[in-house]
């Protein structure tokens, strides 16, 4: 943590004009830490609000994944960092992106997910090597987000450069091959400058599971001006996924004559896989940002940020099958009463192949100030935003392209290396999507009384969104259907506060989101004239800290209700807003120290009450529990300084049973799995080697879920990592 202080604001007065001193700005290093310059697993602050707040000043519930537990608990993907708050599940869907369920609500992957208070809308691995930390807003989110957020909000928040020179090396080996380095340098390079500069590389085969990786990343940031009137910084991004491609395993039925409801789990580990040798799952992620901070004065300054981003994602990967009972031995569909080493499984063909271009502009402006008897705490701002997505596909030999089959296997035959060449693949392509959208919004904190504030806010969206689709056939490249859609939109916000006291902050919260049919970046002749999705979100919380501030409990509940869900009227070949659903619950964080050596970071939802009010007829009908929906959730993380050098924790990870999307009729059973850290500094202030063991009883349980497959979590693995500071 650093301090820099705001003196190149004060300007040479001429003689006898009126000397004015500005308030001192106190600008810090974004890692939470302690007096003693420890690192901590407790956050005070957030910017997934737009401009820097405190935690307690929001009338919603906001989880922070601090830098300190990504690196306790050995996380290297922002998946793994969301199993870190509760609340949220994932969905394995048909091009295996895991598209997220908070709150037991979509958050889409293409609108609800943001760096630095930027959308990151396109599909990749993320990786967390150039993270400081990742923020987690629940519940309806668009008045500062637009469009999507109805489960809520994640920020993923990149490292700064900061006034210091320090630096680190993480090397890390671990099960199946697994090796890691991550490269975080910081230098000072002037008064008010400095540059810091982040790499990795990874490489992993586990044991051919088709969770194979490789992937590099770098990432630069540099800033001038740092606590000055004029702020500046310029940062660039670049990650490369070259990683395999595990698509799941299928669920099976106990029996030939056992009910939808008994189907189950294979009696399969993490490492059992049936994919191809030649399935893969590349893919780059590349994006600059310039950003500029004009502080007017100590309480207000205008933030303004582009960022350019450019994305392709190569998939070649496909659903794994029980083929069909003519191909089965002794003519039998495969359950678990009739499962042998010779059943026949047939590898599908699972293309997703796209590029993706985006540019991001906006502009916030945030003051404290004092008018009509009042304190206000105003954040105002504007964004604009054009994405274009391009879609490419396989042509097919009558469509002057090739065709490539891939081989049957066994059950008894896993990881058989059998292999296409993926290259031979033409591929022209199938659809485009380009929108332009924009926003302005403008929210006041109101202290209206000693202990009580109002919050208000209130956003209009605009979007234009066209799609076109084309014919794969050798001749025809025009576009063979084209779709155009405009959105206008209203978002409001409104909260109220009372803090007794600087430690116990109360609060009761009302936000809308909405939800466009482009979200997807596609449109059809059913959806191209549907009207965005409406949902709402009550929240009654509070957010209390305890006598030392060491200590910080969340409590929260909540309703969320999708009022005009999208479905299919049976009718007309078109996407009606007949659906409506809701689902009820309570949450609550426990973070922070319960004493100088020993902390903890736990977290639990509970949703009681989760129904199809409204929806069409079938799996997904009125009265059932929406799929991807447990009942309880809950992750929790402690550690133990017992000597100077010697610290250890433990940790668990669990929910009870859900069920896959489209609610198929069956639950993926419930499960805890348990996790063990050891570390010891070798060296003072410089070297530390710290052992991880993850899912300490190698539990097989479903961590993906979709209605035809599933996708294993991880079994038990190792890691030991030696850090170096210099």
């Amino acid at each position: 943590m650093f301090a820099a202080s705001f003196s190149a604001l004060a300007q040479t007065p001429a003689q006898g004009e009126e000397v004015k001193t500005l308030k001192p700005v106190v600008v810090k290093a974004t890692a939470e830490t302690e007096q003693n310059g420890k690192e901590t697993l407790r956050a005070t602050t957030t910017r997934i609000g737009k401009g820097k707040q405190d935690l307690r000043d929001i009338p919603q519930s906001v989880t922070v994944v601090t830098e300190k537990l990504l690196d306790d608990r050995k996380i290297d993907t922002v998946k793994e960092a969301l199993k870190m708050t509760s609340g949220i599940t994932f969905l394995a869907a048909e091009g295996g992106e895991e598209d997220i369920r908070l709150r037991g609500f979509p958050l889409n992957s293409t609108g609800d997910l943001f760096i630095d208070g930027m959308r990151d809308p396109a599909f990749y691995d993320r990786d967390t090597f150039n993270m400081d930390r990742i923020e987690v807003l629940r519940g309806s989110a668009s008045m500062l987000f637009g469009r999507g957020s109805t489960g809520g909000a994640v920020n993923q928040v990149n490292k700064q450069a900061k006034l210091i020179d320090q630096s680190q090396i993480d090397l890390t080996l671990g099960s199946h091959q697994y090796r890691r380095a991550v490269v975080d340098v910081n230098v000072k390079t002037g008064d008010e400058s400095a540059l810091r500069l982040n790499a990795m590389r990874t490489i992993a085969d586990n044991n051919g599971a088709g969770s194979s990786l490789d992937k590099k990343g770098f990432a630069a940031d540099y800033r001038w001006g740092i606590g000055t009137r004029d702020e500046f910084e310029v940062g660039f991004f670049y990650l490369d996924n070259n990683n395999g491609m595990n698509y799941g395993l299928p669920w099976v039925r106990p029996n030939a004559s056992s009910p939808v409801s008994a189907t189950t789990m294979l009696p399969a580990d993490a490492k059992s896989y049936w994919g191809m040798a030649s399935d893969y799952n590349n893919g780059t992620a590349t994006y600059a940002t310039f950003a500029h901070t004009h502080r007017f004065s100590a309480d207000t300054e205008l933030v303004t940020k582009v960022r350019k981003g450019d994305f392709e994602r190569d998939q070649r990967a496909g659903t794994v099958r029980f083929a069909g009972a003519a191909q089965q031995p002794g003519g039998q569909a495969v359950t678990l009463a009739t499962l042998s080493p010779n059943s026949v499984i047939n590898r599908g063909t699972q293309l997703k192949v796209q590029s993706m271009e985006n540019l991001f502009v906006q502009s916030d402006l945030s003051s404290k100030f004092e008018a009509l008897g009042f304190k206000h705490e105003v954040l105002t701002g504007v964004d604009f935003a054009w994405e274009k997505k391009i879609v490419l596909g396989a042509r097919s030999v009558a469509q002057g392209g090739v065709t490539l089959t891939k081989p049957t296997t066994t059950y008894g035959n896993t990881n058989d290396g059998a292999w296409i060449d993926e290259g031979l693949r033409k591929l022209r392509k199938t659809s485009e999507f380009e929108a332009l959208s924009g926003g302005i919004y403008a929210q006041d904190l109101v202290k209206v009384a000693d202990h009580w504030k109002l919050l208000g806010g209130v956003r209009f969206d605009a979007m234009s969104g066209k799609y076109d689709a084309f014919n794969l056939s050798a001749t025809n490249v025009a576009s063979t259907s084209q779709y155009e859609q405009a959105i206008y939109k209203w978002s409001q916000r409104y909260g109220v506060m009372y803090q007794p006291s600087e430690l116990h902050s109360f609060h009761l919260s009302y936000a809308t989101s909405f939800n466009t049919s482009g979200d997807t970046y596609s449109y059809s002749a059913a959806t191209v004239n549907t009207p965005p999705e409406k949902s709402m979100n009550l929240e009654l919380g509070a957010k209390l800290d305890s006598a030392d501030r060491r200590m910080s409990t969340r409590l929260a509940l909540f309703r969320g209700v999708k009022l005009n869900e999208r479905n299919t009227d049976p009718l007309i070949p078109v996407a009606v807003l007949s659906g409506k659903r809701h689902a009820t619950g309570f949450e609550t964080d426990v973070i922070g120290k319960i004493t100088p050596r020993w902390e903890v970071f736990g977290s639990y939802t509970w949703i009681w009450d989760a129904e199809i009010d409204k929806g069409a007829e079938g799996a997904e009908g009125e009265g059932r529990r929406p799929s991807l929906i447990p009942k309880h959730q809950g992750t929790l993380w402690t550690t133990y300084q017992f000597t100077e050098k010697l610290r250890a924790g433990i940790g668990a990870n669990g929910r009870t049973k859900m069920t896959p999307n489209r609610n198929p009729g069956w639950y993926s059973e419930g499960y805890v799995t348990y996790d063990a850290m050891a570390e010891y500094e070798v060296l003072p202030e410089r070297l530390t080697v710290k052992a991880n063991l993850i899912n300490l009883s190698d539990k097989v349980y479903a961590d993906s879920l979709y209605s035809g497959h599933y996708i294993p979590g991880f079994g038990r693995t190792y890691y030991v990592t030696a850090s170096l500071k210099f």
